[in-house]
């Protein structure tokens, strides 16, 4: 049972920590993760449909534009009808978004992609496999996911808080 309670306890540290980090991000930009995520995702990209930002941050197209949604009404992002095609709508940061991102803190993807890609390809290949086993024995093998670490739902009505509003 030591070992049972271990693994419970370190699962529970890493929801914790989730949900922390969450609030603080809410707390510090008004923001969620994954709209901070989007935020830096156009930065980088400069300009991107909802397609395209779906595909390069491994979410449905109807989550992204929920999420710009939410992003355009804090006047984040503007979307403009393409020029040269007139069916693709082309989503820009604002000036706005850019003082905010300056100020932002790091999702806690981030900070844990850095310290992942530092590891062995053993140490790599080991964690995977270990959660991957954990996710099946609770029977979440199944689950739709992103790589996106927030809690619960992807996307908050108010930008934070407890609310338990899906998308």
């Amino acid at each position: 049972m030591e070992r049972i309670d271990e693994v419970l306890v370190a699962l529970r540290r890493i929801i914790r920590a989730t949900d922390l980090h969450s609030k603080y991000l809410a707390k510090t930009t008004g923001l969620t993760a994954p709209q901070i995520l989007l935020l830096q995702t156009l930065r980088n990209k400069g300009e991107d449909t909802v397609g395209g930002l779906a595909k390069e941050m491994s979410l449905s197209q109807a989550t992204v534009t929920t999420i710009l949604d939410r992003l355009e009404k804090k006047s984040l992002v503007i979307r403009e009808r393409s020029t040269t095609d007139r069916r693709k709508v082309l989503v820009f940061l604002s000036d706005t978004a850019l003082a905010t991102l300056k100020d932002a803190p790091l999702p806690l993807q981030e900070q844990f992609a850095r310290q992942f890609r530092d590891l062995q390809d053993w140490e790599q290949l080991g964690i995977i496999s270990s959660l991957s086993r954990i996710a099946q024995m609770m029977d979440a093998q199944h689950i739709d996911a992103s790589p996106v670490l927030d809690v619960g739902i992807l996307d908050r009505q108010d930008g934070g808080g407890d609310d338990n509003k899906g998308i």
